[in-house]
């Protein structure tokens, strides 16, 4: 399996910094996270000598870019344009980085609006975005997360799209944690489309979710890993710790808990 971290482990490293951490700890890839004031330089603003240099550096380190995520979201008419937009310059910058992957946000809904017709104007964003992607080789994935936790509605989205281009970011923990499916029933129903995963445990306390050791949380990792070695997952399992314990702690602990899965 090949494992990866979010920028949101170490904010306040530089992108060499850390290509030095992934290299010493033994991850095969990282994933900045944009527009998020991290401090590896990974953004749409880097002009093209940054890029080549973001490139060069990672394919120097034998590291890859795993993903780049970005907050684009398409399901609200009211703002749903400007995030097309959004998703253009990140294909590009995703490509001339390097990086075969771009996370996206599905949404909330448009005030007063169901669920298909949710579908429909998300999946008429994404089809808009398509071909670019196509054309400069990345895959858009649209993250199991905020109104799109349930892998049904998912699905339908990505039925809805029909494009090879457009897939899916499984994290592993949403759908679980809401309520909507278990971990096989989620990969059950995403299966076709899944191209990134993310993971990370926690608990539920009081309606707010608490980040915790892999193993010690609501969220079956084991299940998770022999399901896609099972199934041939080739992509990348990024692990993303939001505002944690230092990255000098939790990185190593959880790749190690992670690898032993597999076994």
């Amino acid at each position: 399996m090949n494992y990866a971290f979010m920028s949101f482990s170490c904010p306040e490293l530089t992108f060499t910094e850390m290509l030095s951490t992934a290299s010493d700890l033994g991850y095969d890839g990282l994933e900045p996270r944009t527009v998020s004031n991290h401090k590896h330089g990974v953004e749409v603003e880097a002009d093209a000598a940054l890029r080549d240099t973001i490139r060069k550096q990672a394919t120097d380190a034998g590291i890859a870019i795993a993903c780049v995520a970005c907050s684009a979201r398409y399901a609200d008419p009211a703002n749903s344009d400007e995030h097309v937009q959004s998703t253009h310059n990140h294909i590009d910058l995703a490509a001339d980085i390097g990086s075969t992957r771009l996370r996206v946000f599905g949404g909330g809904l448009g005030q007063g609006m169901s669920r298909e017709q949710a579908v429909a104007h998300a999946g008429e964003a994404l089809k808009s975005l398509a071909d670019h992607a196509g054309e400069r080789g990345v895959t858009i994935c649209l993250e199991t997360h905020d109104s799109w936790c349930d892998p049904r509605d998912v699905a339908s989205l990505m039925e809805y799209v029909g494009h090879p281009n457009i897939a899916v970011n499984w994290d592993i923990m949403h759908p679980v944690r809401m309520g909507f499916a278990t971990m096989e029933e989620s990969y059950e129903m995403l299966k076709p489309w899944v191209r990134h995963v993310h993971f990370h445990d926690g608990k539920t306390s009081d309606n707010k979710l608490e980040l915790c050791p892999i193993g010690e949380g609501e969220i079956d990792h084991k299940t998770a890993v022999q399901i896609l070695q099972k199934n041939g997952y080739q992509g990348f399992l990024s692990g993303e710790w939001i505002g944690w314990t230092p990255h000098q702690e939790h990185l190593p602990v959880e790749l190690a808990t992670m690898k032993a899965y597999e076994s």
